[in-house]
């Protein structure tokens, strides 16, 4: 079990390209809704701020 759990984890000798992949696509989808959840932020914002200008230029 020992031997066949450590070539597991080596993967045939590419344990750093398979788990190096695994480890980029973790980040990137822990990151991107991050990075979205703050740009969806700054947009609502950006639009509040154009409606406000709008309503006090009407006014």
């Amino acid at each position: 079990m020992k031997e066949g759990l450590s070539e597991f984890f080596a993967m045939g000798g590419y344990a750093l390209y398979v788990w190096g992949s695994f480890g980029v696509t973790a980040l990137l989808m822990i990151v991107e809704p991050l990075l979205v959840r703050q740009r969806r932020k700054a947009v609502i914002q950006r639009v509040s701020r154009l409606i406000r200008l709008k309503s006090e230029q009407k006014s």
